[in-house]
């Protein structure tokens, strides 16, 4: 049986890294897909895939920092199947390794505004329809690096924090409507992001990175896409405001 059959799954930053790998996911359990995200190279190849597990697999541009792109995304999903059933808000930048003195202004925002501020617009937006239809699901993706500190990260960790913060508060808030609101906070995952930040062309950093997690490797992104279902699926039904740590063990130690 397929978990998510005729359910109606959006999914933000979804052409690459744990965002495709959930959106894939959610395709192969019987989902139709809308995968929201800026173009990019991998376009065609990443629809390619999701739509191979389903061809209704659809794709909006949109960027989360702007709220009115964001809202246009939810509309195109909701006027394509008349549903919106589980939102998964992914989308999110790495932003550059420096310490709080060093950190431009310019830098903090861009990093806020795309992963703090981007999931509060998503869920201002996903929010109407499940509302409406008194059911939905959404899943924020968080980082282990909400839960701690992180040397040369501070905007990032800052807004992951606040990503854990604005999902329990909504979780609360929505709780009699029929909504679950939860997050997902993986370990050091091994994606573009990654690359983005230097880790994976850094042999060194690379296995002190991996030296951190008890299971001492990196995860993969369909390790998370397996926890994204879950918590999307009737198999979590008595689970919201929670936090599923995917981290091969970092946060134990």
């Amino acid at each position: 049986m397929k978990r998510l059959k005729n359910k109606t799954v959006f999914v933000s930053g979804g052409l690459s890294g744990i965002g495709k790998a959930c959106a894939i996911a959610a395709a192969r359990e019987g989902a139709n897909v809308v995968v929201g995200d800026i173009k990019s190279v991998n376009l065609d190849g990443a629809m390619k895939e999701i739509q191979a597990e389903n061809e209704s697999a659809l794709f909006f541009e949109c960027d989360v920092s702007d709220l009115a792109s964001i809202g246009a995304a939810i509309d195109f999903t909701t006027e394509k199947f008349k549903t919106l059933d589980v939102a998964l808000n992914n989308a999110g930048v790495g932003g550059d390794n420096t310490t709080v003195a060093e950190m431009t202004e310019e830098d903090w925002n861009s990093v806020l505004r795309v992963n703090l501020t981007g999931v509060f617009y998503c869920m201002k937006e996903e929010l109407e329809p499940m509302i409406s239809q008194k059911h939905g699901v959404i899943v924020n993706m968080a980082s282990i690096l909400g839960k701690v500190g992180f040397s040369g990260s501070s905007a990032y960790v800052a807004a992951k924090h606040g990503v854990l913060g604005l999902t329990k508060t909504a979780a609360l808030e929505y709780a009699g409507t029929g909504i679950r609101v939860n997050a997902i906070s993986p370990g050091f995952i091994s994606t573009p992001l990654l690359t983005k930040g230097g880790i994976n062309g850094n042999e060194t950093a690379k296995q002190h990175i991996i030296g951190m997690h008890p299971l001492n490797r990196l995860g993969k992104p369909e390790e998370i896409a397996d926890a994204f279902i879950f918590l999307a699926s009737d198999e979590s039904s008595f689970i919201t405001g929670a936090t599923l740590d995917v981290d091969g063990g970092y946060l134990s130690k």
